[in-house]
This record gives C-alpha cells, sequence and structure tokens, in this order.
C-alpha cells in the first residue's frame, strides 16, 4: 500500500459539505456528472483527523485518526458510496488501486466487478486500534510517545462511531452498502444498528450478531499467547524487542479455525516437510522434524508477525469478542427492528468458527424474510475471502445494480 500523509495532499473534506470528487461536479439532464479530484488517485491509504472520542467502556482518546483508501469518484449528490470493512488483521487495501499490489477483495471490487469503482465510490477504513494508519496502540499520545499499555479498550462501535465522523468528513451522508465478512461484517451490522438512516443496504458475511462462548475463548487464547510473552511488558515493548512468539502463537491459533479439517487433511495429511522427519530425534525432542502443517503454521505466523502489531492484535481482537449488537439496545431483535437497511446475508458452509447456524439466527432476528446466501467451500472460514466471486451475481441483482 502506498501511504499518503493528509497533511501532503488536499484534504477531501475541507470544503464544508463538499464530498469528494463533487466539487466541480453537476447533476445534469437525467444522469450523474462525476469529475475525479486531481489529487485523488485509487487505492493510496490517506489519514484524517476525526477528533477526540469517547469511548464506550468510560475512556477516552484525545484525538483519532483514521486511515482510509478510495476508489472511483463520488456522485455530485453522493448517492454511490460503498464503505467495505476489513476482517481482524486486514487493511483498507480491498482492491488494486493506483499500484500493482493486489487487493484482498478484488474478485469483488474493481472496474466492471460486481461492486464497479466505474460507478461507485468505494472507501475502506483502517479500524481503530489497528496498525495500518489509524489510531492505534504504536500510535503517539499527544506527548510524542507510543501509547502502548494506556491505550484504551475499544468496541466495534466505538471504530464504526470514528468512521462515521470519517464519512462526514467526506461529504457522504448515506451509504449505499456497508459491506463486510467475518469481523468487518460486524462493523457493518453496526453500522446499519447505529445508524439505521445512513445505511440503505448491509452486506453481512460469515459471522452472526454476536461472539459466542466459543469465539470469546478461543480469542482469549490468542490474546494470552501474545501477553504472557517475555518481551511483551505490559505492551510498552516499542524501542526493544518484540513479542513476536507471542503474536506468531496467536496467529497460529487463530488460523486453526479460518481453515477446515478436511481441507488440512488433503493439504497436508500426516506428511513430513520435505526431508524433516517427524518421528527423528535422535538427540532431543525439540529436534525432530515437522509435519507440513507445521511448516504452513509456522510461515502463516512469520507472515504475519512481519506485518501487524502485537497491541493492535490485543486491541482489536478483544473490540471483536465485545461483538453484540443486542448489548444495551433489549436484545438482537430489538437492536434490529429499527434498522431500515436492506440485508443481504451469506455464510460459509464449512466455517467452523462462525457456524452457518449464527447467520441463520441473524437471518430470523431481522425484520421481514432475509435469506442467507451460501457460499460452498471447503476451505474453511477463510472462504469467505478466497470464495467471495460465488456471491457476485446476487450482489449485483440485489445491491449493486447501477
Amino acid at each position: 500500500m502506498t501511504i499518503v500523509d493528509s497533511s501532503a495532499v488536499e484534504d477531501p473534506a475541507t470544503q464544508e459539505g463538499q464530498p469528494v470528487g463533487a466539487r466541480d461536479s453537476a447533476v445534469g439532464q437525467g444522469s450523474v456528472t462525476r469529475q475525479r479530484s486531481a489529487t485523488q488517485q485509487d487505492g493510496v491509504v490517506r489519514t484524517t483527523g476525526v477528533g477526540a472520542l469517547q469511548l464506550e467502556a468510560g475512556g477516552a482518546l484525545p484525538e483519532v485518526e483514521l486511515a482510509y483508501e478510495t476508489w472511483g469518484t463520488l456522485d455530485a449528490d453522493a448517492s454511490n458510496a460503498v464503505l467495505i470493512q476489513h476482517a481482524l488483521t486486514g487493511d483498507t487495501h480491498v482492491a488494486r488501486g493506483a499500484g500493482d499490489e493486489p487487493g484482498w477483495w478484488d474478485a469483488l471490487v474493481g472496474p466492471g466487478k460486481p461492486v464497479d469503482t466505474d460507478k461507485y465510490f468505494v472507501v475502506a477504513a483502517n479500524m481503530l486500534g489497528g496498525c495500518y494508519g489509524s489510531t492505534g496502540p504504536s500510535s503517539l499520545d499527544p506527548g510524542g510517545a507510543p501509547w502502548g499499555s494506556r491505550f484504551p479498550f475499544v468496541t466495534i462501535r466505538d471504530s464504526v462511531r470514528a468512521e462515521a465522523r470519517l464519512a462526514d468528513r467526506l461529504g457522504i451522508r448515506r451509504w449505499h452498502a456497508v459491506l463486510g465478512g467475518s469481523m468487518g461484517g460486524a462493523r457493518a451490522l453496526e453500522w446499519a444498528a447505529t445508524y439505521p438512516d445512513r445505511v440503505r443496504h448491509c452486506v453481512v458475511v460469515a459471522i452472526g450478531g454476536y461472539s459466542t462462548a466459543e469465539q470469546i475463548a478461543l480469542a482469549q487464547a490468542q490474546v494470552l499467547a501474545i501477553r504472557q510473552d517475555p518481551h511483551y511488558n505490559g505492551g510498552d515493548y516499542y524501542g526493544g524487542p518484540m513479542p513476536t512468539a507471542g503474536l506468531g502463537l496467536a496467529r497460529r491459533i487463530a488460523h486453526i479455525t479460518y481453515r477446515s479439517e478436511p481441507e488440512f487433511n488433503f493439504r497436508f495429511g500426516r506428511r513430513g516437510q520435505g526431508a524433516e522427519n517427524p518421528i527423528e530425534a535422535p538427540h532431543d525432542a525439540a529436534e525432530r522434524g515437522r509435519y507440513q502443517v507445521e511448516s504452513y503454521l509456522d510461515h502463516q505466523a512469520e507472515k504475519l508477525v512481519n506485518r501487524f502489531d502485537a497491541n493492535s492484535y490485543i486491541t482489536i481482537t478483544e473490540a471483536l469478542m465485545s461483538h453484540d449488537v443486542g448489548r444495551g439496545r433489549g436484545g438482537m431483535q430489538r437492536a434490529l427492528a429499527v434498522t431500515k437497511a436492506e440485508f443481504f446475508l451469506a455464510s460459509v458452509n464449512s466455517d467452523r468458527l462462525y457456524f452457518p447456524e449464527q447467520s441463520d439466527e441473524l437471518a430470523r432476528a431481522l425484520p421481514g424474510e432475509v435469506p442467507v446466501h451460501s457460499i460452498d467451500a471447503k476451505i474453511g472460514h477463510d472462504g469467505f475471502l478466497t470464495e467471495i466471486g460465488q456471491l457476485g451475481g446476487e450482489l449485483r441483482r440485489r445491491v449493486f445494480t447501477l
């Protein structure tokens, strides 16, 4: 991702009430004119301040910045805006842009794709507490030191409130659609419940209306893996050794839940990794070779350790643990009764982290009859990323109809 400091680029919200790309646009006879700002580039990270934020759990942040990327051009009436929400360790790079870096939903977003960036203005924001440009534990506090252990507890709802301020700065009063998978789906659902007048369509993929006891238990194991790393230092490890072992272990635990047992068995079985022999350890048990599946998990851990902050992993994981759209609203059904969005739900048929039954439960809690579409994927939960193209046709028919 290319990151652009907002101080070096014209802020797209500097003219009050004027949306991005629409300052010199006009509505013609029966058509909408789209004109791109000279400084606007697809798929380039920008940051903007959204002010101080009082948090749901009682803490506060004196100044919040959100990082975001955009694709396409906003119509003069701002009616074609789409917000796409990333998952736990995801980033804002949903699709290819000005550079060559692929996006994590390239099958869904881009010119001519179901979310056609020649027709829609797509925004993706890094979640509050993240490490891809938004204010998080590795960010500097007002005194110039990393927040570290002093970064407050945040919820999904807190991040959505910050994202609403970003929408204001972009001149977007109502999203044509808010969509996401996994934790991104939780954020999309929270948008529909918190701001019912600001969401026309809500697409929730591979998650239910709340985190279950089992999902919280799995998340706690990941959080403790990091906190018990000798280098974690209570969260104040910046400038010293990083808690890479703990973060890597957390990733291994999580990744097991992201994939299915049949996929693991088909890809790896009981085979050893290359020349390594898992049943040979002549001197020390720690010398034995690895199974292929162990090597695979080691690789996934190494990739995450090289791109993600351990404190952000904890912060966002605990935010996902808090996910409960009905909290403080009289339960899920009452919370969703006030929503005005048209919902599009989907689950992954082999998901063993967010079971399809949870999507069915969410559908029953929504007003009216809401079908649950099924992604057919042997891979498990990660099918919401790898097989998202299966939903393209239905999304074109029901949500993205321009």
